[in-house]
């Protein structure tokens, strides 16, 4: 029932506290930024330059942070992500990323490209913090229905549409993406590294069961 195709990126997990400023992303921000920096050539984006440079004139590398708040339309519940130094470190440095940087960037997707279309009927998204390697060991059937729900938000069921789950294998923060048509009860999973979904077998057992529970 699954496929391997595709390519990831690999995370870190870790914990951070919650510092007592918070501050919302102020959207102009990379705007003035973009338009301070000359058009170069080199091996970094101009827009990950940009950022760069916007980071660094924030008070992000001072301890601050930026909440994100994401509504139930990106993974069917409503919560906020806060991003801090470390995170943007984890980026700019391409060391292992973190659920709080592939959160981010699909709620940024989805945020710019997904919302109020059509496209909201075709693809969904699920949190990765709420389905994982941990999860499904200390109790699948948790997990399972979990997932159940996750494909009930997101409306009828009868039409097709494509959940996309960034899932960390626990193998050294190796990251996977597994890709549900529920239409056609398939799974495509979607790694970089060598082998099959046989290297997952509680992840493939679970997302089955949910797939025929659901339909």
């Amino acid at each position: 029932m699954l496929k391997k195709a595709g390519k990831d990126i690999p995370t870190k997990s870790g914990t951070k506290t919650n510092p007592k400023s918070q501050k919302e992303v102020p959207g102009q921000m990379l705007d003035k930024a973009s338009k301070e920096i000359p058009t170069t050539s080199g091996t970094k984006s101009q827009i990950m330059m940009r950022l760069e440079k916007m980071v660094e004139e924030s008070d992000i590398m001072h301890g601050a942070i930026r909440s994100v708040d994401m509504d139930e339309g990106v993974f069917g519940i409503a919560h906020s992500e806060l991003i801090a130094k470390e995170d943007m470190q984890e980026l700019f440095e391409h060391e292992k990323l973190g659920i709080v940087v592939i959160h981010t960037y699909i709620w940024y997707m989805y945020d710019t490209l997904m919302r109020g279309t059509e496209l909201c009927n075709r693809f969904n998204f699920i949190a990765a913090s709420r389905i994982n390697t941990t999860f499904i060991t200390k109790n699948p059937t948790s997990v399972m229905n979990e997932l159940v729900d996750r494909f009930k938000v997101a409306g009828d069921n009868t039409t097709p549409s494509l959940y996309f789950l960034p899932f960390n294998s626990g193998n050294g923060g190796h990251w996977v993406l597994v890709a549900m048509d529920l239409s056609r009860l398939m799974v495509y999973y979607l790694d970089s590294l060598p082998g099959d979904w046989s290297k997952y077998p509680s992840m493939k057992k679970t997302v089955d069961a949910a797939i025929l529970k659901f339909r």
